[in-house]
């Protein structure tokens, strides 16, 4: 397929465009512009038989403890699941503690958006901050900026980044008596979130008192000792499980501060959407599956097409914080350089993922995808209708999307430019001159993927969606999608920098650098 062109499917294939599709849970997937035909879906499933990915899904869902390296089941669906689901870890009834704590949080956020909850001096809260980093702050991050249409609570506001600057921008807009604070952190001594913590709550009690630390502070934690040394009243822990993975935990009570500012109805029809997508996930056909399907692209473009890079472009400003959550949920996940049995690997594990926003993105870097010698394959994601009054602006964004991705498979031959150049009069040296710049070599594969909205419960189903993505891609690779041990070793040698002050010594060009910082310093 590597000399196939793309157009010349659709030429072969008069219903390309009807039989390389999917619809389900209100998405459509229209994947006729990459570079498969017939054949390769079907030694791409093929492949996905081999791997055993039908019995991977069910230990998945089963509860078994796929991730092996830590020995821990992983039950994210269990967290979406309805009341009376029976998921099961080690023969405990998960889904019975995943009520509990809804309930808890369900019944906290409603305390808080009812004024039932007040601050130490007896004002209501109109302001919430999420402290945390990672999976503890990008999920919830996107979710309410995704609906932030819909947000008739307190206004939610974020903080991860250990750089001051950030908790600084943030502390400057608010009011101390009228402001709540959740702390998320499992072990409760992730560095980034307990520094940010710690001056948060030294902001508090500067214009308040130390007292008013339970007012104004909860957790979301199971390390039960370290959150009551902070000041926080354990009865206002919200807990969950070392069978979520952060970046898998915005469904748990990671998402306390999307379900006070949204409401626990729409929190609801979070949950709904992704397990509307669990459930198709689970039952739907491997040739009629979304997150099958897009999962087996992916590695068709990188393992055996030879792709670096994947592109996300969601034609939807609500959308814009949701490259950067996809980024940590696949390469976290993802990058890995050994099989699950600790086997390297010899082949490309997950490729960089990438993207911002569309049509702003057409003004960056799609110069780039459209005539760099590289290719990088595209998602486009598209909403159908529009969550504002300005209909012909939603029309004009649909329009720059549709005509993206055409020209991305078509491109436009050097006799195509000439014509186009004399018919505006242009002859001689200068059109030959100019003919080469104005060429584009097309035949640059992408998948659109259309929603009705970014409402509640679509967004759940499009997380949802691409969480079963990487597990499905992490199965083809033979990887542990649930582990993250690349990130520890620069954490260690962090606190060996901080603990030890001037006396460490890691190499060369760092010693020198912190010697540099240091006189800087003084």
């Amino acid at each position: 397929m590597s000399a196939t062109r793309i157009v010349d499917l659709f030429a072969r294939d008069p219903l390309r465009q009807q039989r390389f599709v999917c619809e389900d849970v209100g998405f459509y997937l229209d994947y006729s512009k990459q570079r498969v035909g017939a054949d390769t879906l079907d030694l791409l499933l093929a492949l996905a038989r081999q791997q055993q990915l039908e019995r991977w899904r069910e230990r998945l869902f089963a509860g078994e403890h796929i991730n092996n390296t830590e020995d821990r089941a992983v039950l994210h669906v269990a967290l979406r699941a309805p009341r009376g689901a029976l998921f099961r870890d080690s023969g405990r009834r998960v889904s019975d503690e995943v009520q509990q704590v809804l309930q808890r949080m369900q019944a906290f956020a409603e305390r808080v958006r009812d004024g039932e909850w007040r601050g130490a001096t007896g004002k209501r809260i109109t302001d919430i901050v999420n402290i945390g980093i990672g999976g503890s702050d990008l999920g919830p991050r996107l979710v309410c900026n995704a609906l932030a249409p819909q947000i008739d609570g307190p206004r939610a506001h974020f903080v991860a980044n250990v750089d001051g600057a950030e908790l600084h921008q943030v502390l400057s807009r608010l009011r101390p008596e009228t402001t709540l604070f959740v702390v998320v952190s499992k072990t409760f001594n992730t560095q980034e979130t307990l520094s940010n913590a710690l001056h948060a709550r030294a902001w508090l009690v500067s214009s308040l008192d130390i007292s008013a630390v339970d007012k104004h502070f909860v957790a979301v934690s199971t390390n039960r000792v370290a959150v009551e040394a902070f000041g926080i009243d354990v009865d206002n822990m919200f807990g969950f499980w070392d069978w979520v993975g952060g970046r898998y935990s915005v469904w748990s009570a990671v998402g306390l501060v999307a379900m006070v500012t949204l409401g626990p109805v729409r929190f609801a029809e979070l949950l709904r959407g992704a397990h509307a997508m669990d459930t198709h996930f689970r039952r739907a056909p491997l040739d009629h599956n979304l997150p099958v399907l897009m999962a087996l692209l992916g590695v068709w473009n990188s393992n055996f097409l030879g792709s670096a890079s994947h592109v996300l472009a969601p034609y939807a400003q609500r959308l814009a914080l949701f490259p950067a959550w996809a980024q940590q949920l696949e390469m976290e996940s993802n990058g890995k350089r050994v099989t699950r049995d600790g086997v390297p690997v010899d082949y490309a594990t997950t490729p960089v993922l990438w993207g911002s926003v569309g049509s702003n993105a057409q003004h960056a870097y799609f110069q780039m995808l459209h005539q760099g010698p590289a290719i990088h394959p595209i998602d486009f994601i598209l909403p159908v209708f529009a969550d504002h009054p300005f209909r012909e602006m939603h029309r004009k964004l649909q329009a720059n999307c549709l005509a993206q991705a055409s020209a991305l498979m078509r491109g436009k031959n050097a006799d195509e430019v000439r014509a186009e150049l004399e018919a505006k009069g242009l002859g001689g040296a200068a059109l030959e001159a100019a003919i080469p710049h104005r060429v584009f070599p097309g035949n640059r594969p992408s998948s659109t993927l259309l929603l009705p909205r970014v409402d509640a419960f679509h967004l759940g189903a499009l997380l949802a969606l691409y969480e079963h993505r990487t597990f499905v891609q992490s199965v083809l690779w033979g990887i542990n999608a649930f582990d993250q041990w690349g990130v520890e070793l620069g954490k260690q040698l962090a606190n060996r920098i901080l603990d030890s002050g001037e006396e460490v010594s890691l190499d060369p060009s760092t010693d020198e650098l912190m010697r540099k910082l240091r006189l800087n310093a003084r």
